[in-house]
C-alpha cells in the first residue's frame, strides 16, 4: 500500500505542476502579439497538456486503487473526491482553452487567466488539509 500511496502522491504533484503552469502559459499567450512568440506558446501549451494528461490519469487511477483496494472512507474522502472531479473538469477546460488559442479564438484577457491560474492552488490547499486532517 505504501508504494501505491507514494506513486499516487508523485503523480498528483506532477499533475499539479502542469495545472499550475499551463494557465500561466495562457497568461503569457493572452499578452503577446508577435507571431513567433504566439507559435512558440502554442507548441509549449500543446506539449505540456499532452504530458500532464497521463499524469492526471495515473494520479486518479492510483487514488481510486487506494480508495477501493484498501477501503479508505469517511466524509473527508467524499469531499476530496468531489474536488478531484472538479480538477478533472478544470483540466478538460484547459484543453478547450488550449484549442481556442491554437485556433486563434481566445477572447479572454490575461487578467482573467491570472485569476483562473489560482483555482488549482486553492483546491490543492483544501485537498491536502482534507487528506491530512480527515476532519469528518
Amino acid at each position: 500500500m505504501l508504494v501505491i500511496k507514494s506513486l499516487h502522491i508523485i503523480f498528483v504533484v506532477s499533475w499539479f505542476a502542469g495545472l499550475f503552469y499551463l494557465p500561466r502559459l495562457f497568461v503569457n499567450h493572452a499578452m503577446v502579439s508577435d507571431a513567433a512568440t504566439i507559435e512558440r506558446l502554442k507548441l509549449m501549451e500543446l506539449k505540456l497538456y499532452r504530458f500532464m494528461t497521463p499524469l492526471g490519469i495515473l494520479a486518479v487511477a492510483l487514488g481510486l486503487w487506494l480508495w477501493f483496494g484498501y477501503g479508505f472512507g469517511g466524509g473527508w474522502l467524499h469531499a476530496k473526491t468531489t474536488l478531484v472531479l472538479f480538477l478533472i473538469a478544470y483540466h478538460l477546460y484547459c484543453g478547450k482553452l488550449l484549442r481556442d488559442f491554437a485556433a486563434d479564438r481566445n477572447t479572454r484577457s490575461h487578467v482573467w487567466f491570472r485569476v483562473f491560474n489560482e483555482v488549482p492552488v486553492v483546491v490543492l490547499f483544501v485537498v491536502v488539509f482534507l487528506a491530512v486532517l480527515k476532519p469528518f
